[in-house]
């Protein structure tokens, strides 16, 4: 299911910029018994990346209120909200573009994330880097081809379930569709996303479940060794949510789910 801004449909102009150059961004929400789940982290990422990319005239009012008719209706699943600057403006230039656009999409929830949750998953480290940028690390825009490659080639992996991804300069970074924690002893590190990756709704949900915690929580550059020498290790997103690791490339992690089982019941 499909709407855009407001109403059901499925078809864009082709001199939609989101088409022309992925000029525009997104987030993706869990639907739970006709609920948006983490609602305000949500719409506070949509403005925020409207204000760095510079767009001005978003309805965000009546965004609000389609998304809520929207899961109202679906009841379940995965809603996906899109927004692009629209059409209009000559080249690169976005001038003139004053009516962005608001799609929003509907998908179940991956059926193997409930298995994954009581069994674990498998990481395998990515031959494709993400390049590092001070302006749109952290964002979730529509230019995704680095993640698009990443999925490919995991796609030619025969076991694993997920992408440990680095970036250009070997700085462990994140999943292909995921934020990454690990623990080891009562430290908890997750990487520095100020030159790459996205800050994801659940990572910035699990680093406010950890404020107070018994866990002392570090946030910098992340190296495979660090990884290696760790005693867990989850990925999280706002589908999941919260998913134990017990295997990177040929690293096993078998022992206690301390860290995961602090932080699931609350996601």
């Amino acid at each position: 299911m499909f709407w855009i801004n407001g109403q059901p449909q499925q078809h864009l102009p082709l001199d939609d910029r989101a088409i022309q150059f992925g000029d525009g961004f997104f987030t993706t929400a869990r639907i739970n018994q006709g609920r948006i789940e983490h609602l305000p982290y949500h719409m506070e990422r949509l403005i925020d990346t409207a204000k760095l990319l510079l767009f001005t005239t978003v309805d965000w009012s009546s965004l609000i209120q389609e998304m809520l008719r929207f899961a109202e209706l679906q009841q379940e699943g995965a809603l996906k909200v899109i927004i692009s600057r629209g059409s209009g403006g000559r080249g690169y230039s976005p001038a003139g573009c004053t009516e962005p656009v608001r799609i929003l999409s509907h998908r179940p929830i991956p059926a193997e994330y409930a298995t994954w949750r009581d069994e674990g998953v498998m990481l395998a480290k990515s031959p494709v880097r993400l390049g590092r940028s001070s302006m749109l690390a952290g964002v979730k825009h529509l230019n995704r081809l680095e993640q698009v490659m990443i999925r490919a080639y995991l796609d030619r992996q025969t076991e694993a379930q997920e992408a440990l991804v680095l970036d250009d300069e070997c700085n462990v970074i994140e999943c292909c569709a995921a934020n990454i924690f690990w623990r080891t002893g009562d430290d908890v590190f997750t990487p520095d996303l100020r030159f790459a990756g996205v800050a994801g709704i659940m990572r910035n949900h699990i680093l406010h479940l950890l404020r107070g915690s018994p866990f002392d929580v570090h946030m910098g550059e992340a190296f495979m060794y660090q990884i290696k020498e760790a005693d867990e290790v989850i990925i999280c997103n706002a589908l999941m949510p919260v998913l134990p690791v017990n295997r990177i490339d040929e690293q096993c992690y078998t022992g206690a789910r301390t860290l995961f089982d602090f932080i699931s019941p609350n996601c």
